[in-house]
């Protein structure tokens, strides 16, 4: 077992900060479906609140079932596995995600017309939390493990 240093942590949380912009937003672009396999490989593991997916085409699957997105990250830790090597990353994520289109804010409001406004759920934030776990491949980080779950 290698010790880490405090550069290696440094590297670390620097690659997980880019990793981290890039997968939410391509997660929460159109270009989801086609984008966010390209993280896994066929090993990968993704269990979505409880229920696990293995491999790009089941984790494809998942997200065409799903409504669009958008992440907000409010916070993230990283740390390196020093029993790998390269050291794999670990990496534990909290935020809110918000399913469905937001166009409804721009619509007239019903408190307008005189009627109560309803509440759809499915535009509402919702805390989450995520854990990856990534392992090197070449010169690339790719998600070996992916843990997803709503928190309230």
């Amino acid at each position: 077992m290698t010790s880490l240093t405090s550069s290696d942590v440094e590297i670390a949380n620097r690659g997980a900060d880019e990793f981290l912009r890039v997968y939410y937003a391509t997660y929460d672009s159109a270009k989801r479906v086609e984008g966010v396999p390209k993280f896994y490989r066929e090993s990968s593991q993704l269990t979505y609140n409880g229920t696990a997916f293995t491999g790009p085409a089941a984790i494809t699957a998942l997200i065409e079932r799903l409504p669009v997105t958008k992440h907000e990250v409010q916070s993230y830790d990283c740390h390196p596995i020093s029993s790998t090597s390269p050291p794999a990353l670990l990496i534990t994520v909290s935020g809110l995600v918000t399913h469905g289109t937001v166009a409804a804010a721009a619509a007239p409001s019903a408190e307008i017309a005189g009627k109560t406004p309803s509440r759809n759920i499915d535009t509402q934030p919702r805390v989450f939390s995520q854990t990856f776990v990534l392992m090197k491949e070449g010169e690339k980080y790719y998600v070996s493990a992916d843990h997803f779950r709503f928190v309230g």
